[in-house]
């Protein structure tokens, strides 16, 4: 079985396709809580921030 790697630029890529449909979802919850979402964005912008991307620029 053969595993393919992903490059640098996919992975960062992905992670922030991710957080921006965290960031969708957040917009579209209408200000209600939920906790857990809030942490799946944290773990993401935590993840964008070691592959060196600032999230600031891509928040809604």
């Amino acid at each position: 079985m053969e595993v393919l790697e992903m490059t640098d630029k996919e992975l960062i890529t992905t992670t922030i396709d991710r957080y921006t449909d965290l960031q969708q979802i957040k917009k579209a919850n209408e200000g209600h809580k939920n906790e857990v979402l809030e942490y799946l964005i944290k773990v993401t912008t935590a993840k964008l921030s070691s592959l060196g991307v600032n999230v600031e620029d891509i928040t809604l």
